[in-house]
């Protein structure tokens, strides 16, 4: 089967090439012994069936980082039969730095000078047929976004696999022996190609009224929050009536499949599993699926246009301090809206190390539903006063477990020799590509869907087989009779068994907390019914609130809010971390490290506030 590799630095429309020719027909994991992503895809043209393979984006092949490491290791290897160089057209002299690498490799290659309507509509005027011929090899004027030109490709392609070029020019590094020696190298001979090559209007670049807002330092933060959070709910909008649809699926096919089930005799336990765990599963699965069809069009849209690298520019000095890069902050302020949609947005990252250091750094911030029910549980211990302290105590851990969490994982996940400052172009604004934002929306919400099935319908059989009760009563699950049993190790971590349960299911679902504290103290609910049909709106909180506080300390109470803030946000927020890393390790490493961290300061908080609570 005939290979092609894709090439290029980050931001250069190599993962538009890819999905565009591949489709649903890829799949994605890491490189063998690597923290990197690896994608593969095919994709058929005249009866021939091709191989592409979208290598790491780097800024270039020396070998500093493990994706200059893998993708030089590749092309070296010999194992694609042409090489795609992607070069973006609207920024030619930082981008050919890649391509000065690459010259010195004796390798098939073609040039594809994508974006090529963003530099069309900066005025540029690139010679593509001088920069071939300079080159040696074909170059082909590009817009992968608008999805037009990829059966030119596809010829171009075709063709160079029977008659192969090679490049004929490269920069003379051979004589040199010192790195500055060997980077003047590579810019002259950038200088020498491109000469003549482009055409640039008079006066170049300039910054728009909204630059001269977005690049302030003060104000320009304030402005990138505004409109990262706008996006947000603009997400929240498109998710919205896939959500309403799938909502109706539990009521739907619930009490008709549980009324046939039962006619036939069936077990209890295989009744519930069918009629409640089933389509909640599929609800749970396309709500998770709906929202990253939002929050893909949202930073499709957002990166489409240029925005997000103003947002990188402006807190890139911030983020830095966790081994991050400035782009992190839209995922980490999405994640304040839901994990999912954070855990989603990590696709903006350059590199999969980030792009996990960002995710477990998501997990650090507390999503919308936690804070509609930790309000609730502290009001019944803790006057107003109280519960503000609660919320504030919060927020200030928020940014204490981010540097922890960059501290623990950081080095590995993004080593201190691969990092560096954010050095960029900005781009010019330009209208965004719909049908191409779209597709790719659907494209990765689909995927989601099918991975999440699998994991949420794994995990939810396994909470459920624990938290079943035939006779609705708590106390004969196994969820209580293992609670009970370790309750001794867990109220060394503050908790009781009642507390530890509700902590447990809040790893299902932040919503379903309310309801397994009502089961527990109160009795009136099966924990496997309140964890599927998460909602406060069953539960009586006066009741509860005069339960609660004659059964348990402020101490414990607050010990609890803390662990249940910062642990597992939940299960289709543990399912997308999987689906976006494709890592099973990291991501039972990442819960792993919640659970625990979640657990130390719940002990913590218990006995440090046990003298002045009770």
């Amino acid at each position: 089967m005939n290979c092609i590799a894709l090439l290029g630095q980050p931001n250069s429309g190599k993962s538009t090439v890819f999905n565009q020719l591949t489709g649903s027909r890829q799949h994605v994991g890491n490189w063998p012994g690597k923290t990197v992503e690896k994608k593969e895809g095919t994709y058929s043209y005249n009866n021939v069936k091709y191989t592409l393979v979208d290598l790491p984006g780097s800024y270039g092949l020396s070998g500093n980082s493990d994706e200059e490491v893998i993708t030089e290791k590749y092309i070296k290897g010999g194992a694609a039969d042409l090489v795609c160089v992607l070069i973006d057209a609207s920024q030619l002299e930082r981008s050919m730095y890649m391509l000065a690498d690459f010259a010195q490799m004796d390798v098939p290659a073609i040039v594809i000078l994508n974006m090529m309507d963003v530099a069309t509509g900066q005025g540029k005027s690139i010679d593509h047929r001088l920069l071939s011929e300079r080159l040696g090899i074909p170059v082909l004027p590009f817009t992968a976004a608008d999805g037009k030109g990829f059966d030119s490709l596809k010829q171009l392609i075709e063709k160079e696999l029977e008659s192969p070029h090679k490049m004929t020019s490269a920069p003379d590094v051979s004589s040199k022996t010192q790195m500055n020696s060997v980077e003047k190298a590579k810019y002259e001979w950038v200088d020498r190609i491109l000469s003549g090559v482009t055409t640039i209007p008079d006066g170049g670049y300039r910054l728009s009224k909204f630059d001269n807002i977005i690049l302030k330092p003060f104000w320009g933060k304030i402005v990138t929050v505004g409109v990262i959070l706008v996006g947000f709910l603009a997400a929240m909008m498109i998710m919205a009536p896939f959500m309403s649809v799938a909502s109706m699926l539990p009521g739907a096919l619930g009490k008709p499949i549980a009324n046939f089930l039962t006619g036939l005799r069936v077990h209890p336990w295989l009744v519930s599993v069918f009629s409640l765990l089933i389509p909640n599963t599929f609800y749970f699965c396309i709500s998770m699926a709906s929202f990253v069809f939002g929050v893909n069009i949202v930073f499709g849209f957002l990166e489409e246009i240029g925005f997000l690298a103003r947002a990188a520019y402006q807190f890139d000095g911030a983020l830095s301090k966790l081994g991050l890069q400035g782009k992190a902050v839209a995922p980490i302020l999405m994640g304040m809206g839901c994990t999912i949609g954070g855990a989603s947005g990590t696709r903006v990252m350059d590199n999969w190390g980030q792009k996990m250091l960002t995710m477990m750094v998501v997990w650090a911030v507390p999503c919308a539903s936690i804070w509609s029910v930790i309000p609730v549980i502290s009001g019944m211990f803790f006057p107003a006063w109280g519960t503000a302290l609660v919320c504030l105590g919060i927020v200030a851990y928020i940014f204490v477990l981010m540097f922890i969490v960059s501290k623990i994982f950081g080095n590995k996940l993004v080593p201190e020799e691969s990092r560096s400052g954010m050095i960029m172009e900005l781009p010019p604004y330009h209208k965004a590509h719909w049908k191409y934002i779209i597709k790719e929306a659907w494209i990765k919400s689909f995927d989601m869907f099918k991975r999440a099935l699998k994991t949420v319908t794994l995990v939810s059989i396994i909470f459920w087989v624990f938290s079943f009760s035939p006779s609705g009563n708590v106390e004969s699950s196994l969820l209580y009779k293992v609670g009970t049993f370790i309750e001794p190790v867990t109220r060394f971590f503050g908790m009781g068994w009642r507390t530890f349960m509700a902590f447990i299911s809040a790893a299902f679902a932040k919503e379903a907390v309310l309801g397994t504290l009502n089961a527990v103290f109160a009795g009136q609910s099966n924990i496997a019914d309140v964890a599927f049909n998460a909602g406060t709106g069953s539960v009586d909180t006066g009741v509860l609130s005069q339960i609660m506080a004659q059964t348990i300390s402020g101490a414990e109470a607050l010990a609890f809010m803390f662990a249940t803030t910062f642990s597992v946000p939940c299960l289709m927020a543990l399912s997308t971390t999987y689906k976006e890393s494709h890592s099973l390790k990291w991501t039972a490493k990442t819960a792993g490290f919640y659970v625990g961290a979640a657990l130390v300061l719940s002990c913590i908080v218990y006995h440090v506030s046990l003298p002045f609570l009770g």
